[in-house]
């Protein structure tokens, strides 16, 4: 009789995830800045790279107003100007994954770790942060 471990073929062990690259791990730095700067102005983030299926929001926040919104957020960083403005890389089918991810969240109630939604009305705003510090918020830009 065989013993048991041989009858089953050897597990494979799960591959290391990815190290976050060099443009990741700025962007994700971009992403922070912002945070910061809307909870010093009296902003609640709820929640930051909010997965939905297979889309992602870069931040999910309530503005304190008036008038008081439920706010999801498209963080834009780049790099140079060589290629355009950042807020030029906010084209149609990035929105349309936004809004798809947004709705799917409003639909669920809460945020994937359980908290619920305020309801409040929804707005999709754009956050843009160039190299040099400056930033930019486009509210309702979307």
């Amino acid at each position: 009789m065989r013993a048991v471990a041989d009858q089953h073929p050897p597990r494979r062990t799960r591959t290391p995830r990815r190290t976050r690259t060099e443009a990741q791990r700025l962007g994700d730095a971009a992403e922070d800045e912002v945070a910061r700067h809307l909870e010093a102005d009296g902003w609640i983030v709820l929640g930051r790279n909010v997965r939905m299926g297979r889309h992602e929001l870069d931040l999910v926040a309530v503005d304190p107003g008036p008038p008081r919104a439920l706010v999801v957020i498209e963080v834009r960083w780049r790099r140079t100007r060589d290629f355009g403005l950042p807020e030029e890389t906010v084209d149609h089918r990035k929105r349309t994954r936004v809004r798809a991810g947004a709705y799917g969240l409003l639909d669920r109630g809460a945020l994937p770790d359980g908290e619920r939604l305020p309801r409040l009305p929804l707005r999709f705003d754009l956050v843009v942060l160039e190299p040099d510090g400056r930033m930019r918020h486009y509210r309702a830009a979307f």
